[in-house]
């Protein structure tokens, strides 16, 4: 026995395995590169989306696609994403889903506020610092924007850390082949091209993380147009991209990150500094900024809507030294006005931008005053269907505001997507320009294409100035408003996203707080979902339903568990919420906390009267799930908490110790066995669990077995004893042993 337990111990980091069949068959792409592609993918027994990575075994790389998948598995960290297992029969990696892709594709496709980008590069710096503080320290060796996901409200996950590794005596050129046939040419660190002979150690990842950093920072591509040689060359020479294309309008806080940066991607490798070091910069900076609530890529931002000029306003190419723009983009002010003419103002620049919108875009009022006077059309508008006042109000100029509004500026007027000069001013939380557009004419609640109103957008970015100048413009009915695509309320929006005042606030003035979206989510499914404890209080406080469900059947108390938030578990227990109540799929939020691992959920709901015994789908108890899952610790758990370790699902009449043997789960077979589980327990085929054992061939289980007094001469329904089992799928070191 204690040889066992000992195997028990060595046998904890089990990967789990997936066949084809556990997933539904409508698979997704979602990328495509080099080495294999990367599938959208739902499993059947979790009915959880998860993403399938498949591997080209052309180009070598399933030789340690087990290894590593293993490895992956065991390290688990907020800032990580998850490894769930391996697909033998595709070779693939099963990993947790990221619902809005790369950072590469969040870059392209979004224009981010300073406290969002903070936010990631301190989230990613996180992620590192982890992986580089375990022992031994886990280098990625392959971080890049691509291999940074995103998850449903924007925060960051290290993604493909351990798939690249040195070992001794690798030739460096063959290694940086490799990496650059990845496209990682840009995130090399310099002493990689040099003749020595070194590993590569822990700035490695220093020196990619700085390119990162300036790539979140000015969202363009680092060495853009430069061929493999040019990069490589630069990089040896010490050279850098360049740090000039900063927006110049930037919170000082920038300058301290662009120095983190720099420090990052310093030539020496030994100056670069740790990630423990970088971390606690990075944290300092964003509390300073005082990051809002995420972002939803879907619905609150579209391509080009900027809150932040990306790079100067000013394209180089239509700039030279006889035009009057070369004056703005120098900022010579009086130059300008003084050699600006009448026929200047009627000029149409690359993107249908005007005179007008260049000369707002400089910031100087005298400037735009003048523009004005020589006939510009106030309303004129550029290619995204921007006018100036909403350039305007994209750069914070008030007094310009206030200009373009004394000049008749229209400030309902929205561009191509609806968007008003208000709805920007809300979603950057400019208080100061909402209350100009409001007091000349705008309306407080006009709506884009999408219907979001500017409420919606103040109240999902945690604005709070702005929510309360836009409520005393709202009627009652204004404020249970939806948008059209998710039919979310502002509540529904200030709940997900975490806003405690502006939540408060909105129920103060009669928001419904048992109002549902699209697929029934109340404010309470969304704050218990995303673990906001204090909003989930409030609202429970202030009467909302604690037992309403969604569209698949669940309560808020089962997005709680599914998402391991036992402190709001206990708050709806407390509250009233039903411990036992199933979804439309048959689980308990015991069965779903137990799914996704939350070990300390579970053992919450069993103290707050939750069933440990509870039958789900086909009667599949929370045991049966995590023998399935081969969750050993788990099943230790579940049975510490006096789990029956002898009930039987429906279908099969199977018990816990048949899943375990058929998920070869060697410690979960252990631990039933030391809980009293009948080695001989009977399926509705007659088959034991020394029958499953023999069938797979896991000779450990089956040694198990029988020195716990299972029967090796018992036949199934077919007559089979597992002797028989044995010899007919091949397992002959089974059948000596079963024979002896």
């Amino acid at each position: 026995w204690t040889a066992l337990m000992d195997s028990l111990d060595a046998s904890r980091g089990h990967l789990r395995r997936f066949k084809k069949n556990d997933f539904e068959t409508d698979w997704t792409k979602v990328a495509e590169g080099k080495f294999g592609q990367i599938y959208q993918v739902k499993i059947k027994l979790w009915r959880e989306i998860c993403a399938l990575k498949v591997f080209d075994t052309t180009v070598g790389m399933k030789r340690n696609l087990m290894e590593d998948a293993s490895n992956l598995a065991k390290v688990k960290f907020k800032y990580l994403v998850s490894v769930y297992g391996l697909c033998n029969d595709v070779p693939a990696i099963v990993m947790e889903y990221m619902s809005n892709g790369s950072l590469n594709n969040l870059l392209n496709s979004h224009n981010l506020m300073w406290p969002k980008k903070f936010q990631i590069i301190h989230e990613a710096s996180m992620g590192m610092n982890f992986l580089h503080s375990l022992q031994p320290p886990l280098l990625h060796l392959n971080l890049k924007p691509s291999n940074i996901l995103i998850d449903d409200h924007l925060h960051v996950k290290i993604s493909d850390f351990g798939l690249i590794h040195w070992e001794e005596g690798t030739n460096k050129k063959l290694f940086v082949e490799h990496l650059t046939a990845r496209g990682n040419i840009s995130y090399i660190p310099p002493e990689i091209f040099s003749q020595s002979c070194d590993p590569p150690g822990l700035s490695f990842d220093v020196y990619s993380f700085g390119i990162v950093i300036w790539e979140i920072l000015t969202q363009q591509k680092p060495y853009a147009g430069c061929s493999m040689t040019t990069v490589l060359l630069n990089v040896s020479h010490g050279r850098r991209p360049c740090v000039e294309i900063m927006p110049e309008q930037r919170p000082c806080e920038c300058d301290q990150m662009i120095s983190i940066m720099k420090q990052c991607w310093d030539q020496e490798q030994n100056k670069r500094p740790l990630f423990s070091e970088t971390v606690r910069k990075t944290e300092a900076l964003s509390d300073v900024l005082k990051i809002p609530g995420p972002l939803d890529c879907q619905n609150s931002r579209k391509n080009g809507h900027s809150l932040e000029p990306r790079g100067p306003f000013f394209p180089t190419y239509e700039v030279n030294s006889d035009s009057v723009l070369s004056h703005l983009f120098k900022k010579d002010f009086g130059s300008f006005r003084s050699s600006v003419k009448r026929e200047h103002v009627s000029t149409q620049f690359t993107g249908k931008k005007s005179l007008l919108h260049y000369t707002v875009a400089s910031g100087d009022v005298k400037s735009v005053e003048h523009v004005l006077s020589l006939g510009a059309e106030v309303d004129c508008v550029m290619a995204k269907g921007y006018t100036p006042l909403i350039v305007a109000v994209l750069n914070r100029l008030h007094d310009i505001i206030s200009l373009l509004l004394a000049h008749g500026a229209d400030p309902t007027r929205g561009d191509e997507d609806q968007w008003t000069g208000i709805h920007f001013a809300a979603q950057n939380g400019d208080d100061r320009a909402v209350r100009l557009l409001l007091d000349n004419g705008a309306m407080a609640d006009p709506r884009e294409k999408s219907g979001w109103m500017p409420l919606h957008l103040a109240c999902q970015n945690g604005h709070e100035t702005v929510v309360r100048l836009l409520l005393t413009r709202l009627s009652v009915k204004a404020i249970g408003e939806r948008e059209d695509v998710q039919k979310r309320t502002p509540l529904h929006l200030a709940a997900a996203y975490g806003h405690m005042n502006i939540t408060k606030l909105l129920i103060s003035q009669g928001a419904d707080l048992n109002a549902t979206d699209i697929s029934l989510f109340t404010p309470l499914h969304l704050s218990a979902e995303a673990g906001h404890n204090r909003i989930v209080r409030q609202l429970v406080k202030d009467g909302a339903v604690v037992d309403c469900v969604d569209k698949r059947g669940h309560t808020p108390l089962h997005l709680a568990a599914l998402n391991g938030h036992k402190g709001i578990c206990r708050q709806l227990l407390t509250n009233g919420a039903s411990a036992d109540v199933r979804t439309h799929q048959g689980w308990t939020a015991m069965h779903l906390a137990v799914i996704k691992r939350h070990e300390t959920t579970m053992v919450e709901l069993k103290q707050l009267g939750a069933s440990v015994n509870a039958p789900g789908e086909n009667n599949w108890s929370p045991l049966h799930l995590a023998c399935h899952q081969s969750e050993a610790e788990m099943v230790a758990k579940l049975l510490a908490a006096h789990a029956d370790p002898n009930v039987t699902e429906d279908s099969e009449r199977w018990t816990p110790l048949h899943v375990a043997c058929a998920s070869l789960s060697f410690p979960s077979v252990l631990h039933l066995i030391s809980h009293h589980a009948d080695v001989n327990a009977a399926s509705a085929e007659k088959a034991t669990p020394l029958h499953i054992a023999a069938q797979h061939g896991h000779t450990p289980i089956v040694k198990a077995l029988l020195l716990n007094g299972a029967d090796r001469t018992r036949p199934d329904s077919s007559g089979s004893t597992p002797v028989d089992v044995a010899k007919r799928h091949g397992k002959c070191e089974i059948v000596q042993l079963l024979q002896n």
